[in-house]
């Protein structure tokens, strides 16, 4: 099948594409879920999430992928990530120093560096794509999701106080990020709002997604699989776009 796409459109040798992560550790990931499921569950769908959005940032052609991480968590992200990925330790503690990290870290020489979440193996790799198309013309790119958070960020500048208080996944982070932004001066443009993996509705409306096409993530696929078998009410009330 042709792509739409030119080649212009398509990311290059100066995208980098960064996953914020975390070691896939009992009690430490995905915690709005464990009155759902058990904790080693949860520790299982996460890496699940973890191991399909690595192979969709492989996905994109000629861009280089990374992992962002506490410093307690390079060892086992190492192993886990595999050759191809690097894995970056973040200076700080939390989501905000993760951030300021990445682009501190790899926007050197005006390159084109987009962060993302990493329990996002369903979101379409043409997304991903846009964004560093997007950036082309902007000073910032952003990704929001649907509850007030975002689920991408991305830059071609180290703005050391962007991400000042702020964090992915909350539901003040966009406008808070928006704020900074206007403060900084820096244009912004927009992928389109998609959803992230926090609660159980969130989990319902992939499972439904899965249910039909689920080569997009396989192995979160398998586990879901697996546990509406046990949960059968789980998937049975996506949520609506």
């Amino acid at each position: 099948m042709k792509s739409s796409q030119t080649n212009a459109d398509l990311p290059g040798s100066d995208c980098t594409l960064v996953i914020m992560a975390k070691a896939p550790r009992p009690g430490t990931v995905k915690t709005r879920l464990a009155h759902r499921f058990s904790v080693e569950a949860v520790t299982q769908f996460y890496r699940c999430l973890l191991d399909d959005t690595i192979a969709l940032a492989h996905s994109l052609s000629g861009v280089r992928v990374a992992i962002m991480c506490p410093a307690s968590d390079i060892d086992e992200l190492t192993k886990l990530a595999g050759a191809r990925t690097d894995v970056i330790a973040q200076h700080g503690q939390g989501l905000a120093a993760g951030l300021t990290s990445v682009f501190a870290r790899f926007t050197y020489g005006g390159r084109r560096v987009v962060a993302f979440n990493s329990d996002s193996p369903h979101l379409p790799a043409p997304v991903l794509a846009s964004a560093f198309q997007t950036l082309a013309d902007h000073d910032l790119v952003v990704g929001p999701t649907h509850d007030g958070g975002y689920y991408l960020v991305g830059a071609k500048a180290d703005h050391s106080a962007l991400f000042h208080g702020d964090g992915m996944g909350t539901n003040s982070a966009f406008d808070a990020l928006l704020s900074c932004a206007r403060g900084l001066n820096l244009s912004v443009g927009f992928t389109v709002p998609f959803y992230d993996i926090d609660v159980e509705a969130d989990l319902s409306r992939l499972a439904a997604e899965l249910r039909v096409a689920p080569e997009r993530a396989p192995r979160t696929a398998a586990w879901l699989e697996q546990w509406q078998r046990s949960v059968p009410r789980l998937g049975s009330a996506a949520g609506n776009p």
